[in-house]
């Protein structure tokens, strides 16, 4: 889900893709989402919330049981977020031990008000809702597993810029830059009268949050994954401020040109874990 339209990939017999949208009027989600029933769609679906329909917190992790946890974890947030209580959503996956050894957790919330109507169109159609997620699981599921770490500036089209740090599969940091949405219409010129150097600064204090409080060997590659014309100059910039190598992400084979749709692609490749739930 985005700002100003609903992006899907369905994967269907015969491994056969199929990526697109459908705009979003004046804000008007149901609506978008009754459209969808025309693109003929079926079978089990993750719903990928955009930063604009979640916030996350991280928390000290509560001494409390499994199974009260969920309950409780709205009512620690309650003053950090702006969602009530009554009408939060929440879910959270386990953090990575820094460097003091305290355990923490992300918590994350999502307005119920605002979701359940859209899973009401969805399931009048031949859609399973499955789980709800968010974009920075979506777009960690695509990046390979690998021993080293690696750091991934991503972005889904108009929507806020995020750095991932990503190693063995796990999503091990998120950082959510805010005012990049439109970085899409810079020119060079405007790039380089502090933009780049904003990003180059942001991903650095990400490296070294990584390295020293998380503990972890230093990071081995930055890979690049914004939809927009400026993307190869963007990573050439970041390459001549990084001491480590910078690519332009190399998407799933398949899928090389849907990098527009890399979040819902993301979406169909995702265990159901890290999910928002009730």
């Amino acid at each position: 889900m985005l700002q100003n339209s609903i992006h899907f990939c369905s994967i269907g017999k015969g491994y056969k893709v199929e990526c697109g949208s459908v705009d979003v009027l004046d804000g008007d989600y149901e609506a978008s989402f009754n459209r969808l029933k025309h693109q003929s769609l079926s079978g089990l679906c993750h719903l990928i919330l955009s930063s604009k329909y979640n916030q996350i917190v991280q928390l000290d992790k509560p001494a409390l049981p499994a199974e009260e946890l969920n309950t409780a974890l709205r009512w620690q947030v309650k003053d950090l977020v702006t969602i009530s209580p009554e009408n939060m959503i929440t879910d959270y996956y386990d953090g990575v031990l820094n460097i003091s050894g305290q355990e923490k957790i992300n918590v994350v919330c999502a307005n119920k008000q605002e979701i359940q109507p859209w899973l009401a169109e969805l399931s009048q159609g031949d859609v399973f809702v499955e789980a709800i997620s968010i974009e920075e699981f979506a777009f960690a599921s695509i990046v390979p597993a690998e021993e080293h770490a690696k750091l991934l500036l991503c972005q889904q089209p108009n929507e806020d810029m995020l750095i991932l740090i990503v190693k063995q599969g796990r999503l091990f940091f998120q950082r959510r830059l805010r005012g990049m949405a439109t970085i899409g219409n810079k020119s060079e010129v405007e790039l380089d009268m502090g933009t780049i150097d904003t990003l180059s600064i942001e991903i650095q204090r990400s490296a070294d949050y990584f390295e020293r409080q998380l503990k972890q060997a230093p990071i081995q590659q930055i890979d690049v994954l914004l939809p927009i014309e400026s993307e190869s100059y963007i990573a050439r910039r970041l390459a001549e401020n990084s001491n480590v190598p910078v690519n332009i992400f190399s998407m799933p084979e398949g899928f090389e040109q849907y990098r527009s749709f890399a979040a819902a692609i993301g979406a169909t490749r995702m265990k159901i874990s890290g999910e928002v739930s009730s």
